[in-house]
């Protein structure tokens, strides 16, 4: 495992000692932001400011020293392989992600946990750069403006509050490494407005104010969203910021306002759900972002050929490292597509295995190509305009942060969780309108059921690591028939204890608040295998 990139403390630190989450927020700005001159007397540079926090989320945050730091699309595959839901089959050494498929240098002290960290507090500080600059009484566009800085900082705490928030699980307790107690504690919050002294001893916020936080924003997002007259997808809009809500408040488990707020997602959006024709076709498959509520952008000239989504999570192209090159395919969890109904369309996202019924029906954009694939690799992300040779023109893709379906299945769940038959009556309807018309929901556990089938809509998306998490939801590797890479053949008894991340030593080392209230270094007991 000493193949395994990574980078301990002590070398990193010349380079990190700068970018703590204390002292960054005057440091970062997004790849096209403007200065504060400019906003102080223009428009277009407001919009430009905020126009480059999504360019950050395709940021390359250090390919010099760890590849696999192409951005929030990283975060989102790095969250899929610990949820198990992706897989890699008997060859996993082109993977870039390697740590997190075996668990390995993971810890505060590498630099593969300081990606996580120092790339998500980077790109939270810029929200709150550009959220300090915007003057709301210059003009109601800035007010617009004003507001998606606001959903953006909201989405990246949303996330950051549940990844780093210790759950119980089957492998470490909720104490410090230091014997402190930190249950309920999420991440310190940097906002606007604060001094030097309190970014320096700035402690974890518990989950009520984390949660009042995130809240706040998006409500004062809420009521200046409609001056935004930016109509792009890679801005997000009223019924985005409805979404935000649903998520964090399906995160603290507060169901019947996760059920409002998705509601209210779907009613105030202009997306519909994918349609069959739109999902399978093999040139703009699940690569256009007019077909979302929300994402992030590839553009022509600003493509990098390997680190980036399509080198990573496209298994159709002649380059790349799920391509055929190096044939490092990226593939569903064999589990989980079995128990798809080969009346759902869906299942035509993947390669169907040898001997099985679907054989012969997937839609490859090259025969040639689709022949080489093993069973379960996945046809989801298309590269752009269908290219399979040349990255310039296939690494220009769209990313989904939020999909209008991902609310139908918040409004189903949060719903069963006060009448499990409302929850299935909302599931079935979703289901048989959209992707199976033949589809019955015959689970006993009806919550497990819309669970599942949100996972197999949203697989890829990075978004089923936070259900695992929420619902203490086991992941199984090691079973009759896997695909899963051994010797990585994890089975836990709980959510995994490797969803709780740990916050880099260095943050701890510049931040007096969160010195001694780290999350728990994973123990050496290895899960079963």
């Amino acid at each position: 495992m000493k193949r395994f990139m990574t980078i301990c403390l002590g070398a990193a630190l010349t380079l990190m000692t700068s970018m703590s989450f204390t002292s960054c927020i005057d440091e970062v700005e997004p790849t096209d932001g403007a200065s504060d001159g400019q906003v102080t007397g223009s428009e277009s540079a407001v919009a430009s400011l905020v126009s480059g926090l999504n360019s950050y989320a395709t940021n390359i945050w250090n390919t010099t020293q760890f590849p696999a730091s192409f951005g929030y699309p990283a975060l989102m595959i790095i969250r899929d392989i610990q949820s198990g839901e992706l897989a890699y089959g008997d060859n996993a050494n082109g993977c870039l992600f390697l740590n997190w498929l075996g668990d390995t240098y993971v810890s505060r002290e590498y630099m593969v946990n300081q990606f996580l960290w120092y790339y998500q507090t980077q790109y939270a500080s810029a929200a709150t750069n550009a959220i300090e600059k915007i003057d709301t009484l210059a003009s109601d566009a800035n007010k617009g403006y004003y507001a998606a800085a606001l959903a953006y900082r909201a989405m990246l705490y949303i996330d950051m509050a549940r990844e780093y928030e210790w759950l119980p699980n089957d492998i470490t307790q909720g104490v410090s490494p230091e014997g402190n107690d930190i249950t309920g504690l999420t991440v310190p919050i940097v906002k606007e407005g604060m001094t030097e002294e309190q970014w320096q001893n700035n402690p974890r916020a518990n989950k009520a104010d984390m949660a009042a936080f995130i809240l706040g924003d998006l409500q004062k997002a809420a009521s200046m969203i409609g001056y935004l007259d930016d109509a792009s997808k890679t801005m997000p809009h009223l019924d985005c910021i409805y979404g935000l809500m649903a998520r964090c408040y399906m995160w603290l488990e507060d169901y019947p306002n996760a059920e409002k707020y998705a509601r209210l997602a779907i009613d105030n959006s202009t997306s519909a759900p994918v349609t069959q024709a739109q999902a399978l076709n093999t040139t703009s498959g699940f690569n256009d972002l007019s077909q979302w509520m929300w994402g992030t952008q590839y553009y022509t000239g600003y493509v990098n050929n390997l680190y980036c989504w399509t080198a990573n999570m496209c298994n159709e192209i002649r380059y790349g490292y799920t391509g055929t090159q190096l044939g490092c395919y990226v593939q569903i969890d064999a589990n989980m597509y079995n128990r798809i109904s080969d009346g759902d369309w869906r299942k035509l996202l993947w390669k169907a295995p040898e001997g099985t019924s679907l054989e012969g029906k997937n839609q490859f954009i090259s025969a040639e190509v689709g022949a080489q694939l093993p069973g379960y690799a996945s046809l989801k992300f298309r590269p752009g305009g269908g290219s399979i040779n040349d990255y310039t023109v296939g690494n220009v893709v769209g990313v989904p942060f939020m999909r209008i379906e991902e609310m139908y299945f918040i409004e189903a769940e949060a719903a069963a969780h006060s009448d499990q038959a409302r929850g299935k009556e909302l599931l079935e309807s979703f289901m048989k309108r959209h992707r199976n018309p033949n589809y019955t929901c015959r689970a006993a556990d009806v919550i497990d059921e819309i669970v599942f089938q949100k996972a197999v809509e949203l697989w890829g998306e990075g978004q089923y690591f936070y259900d695992v998490k929420r619902l203490n939801k086991t992941v199984t590797k090691d079973y009759t028939g896997t695909n899963h890479t051994a010797p990585y053949l994890w089975n836990t008894t709980t959510r995994p204890s490797w969803m709780n991340w740990q916050i880099s030593r260095l943050e701890e080392m510049n931040n007096s608040g969160v010195t001694g209230y780290n999350n728990p270094t994973l123990a050496d007991k290895p899960y079963a295998k």
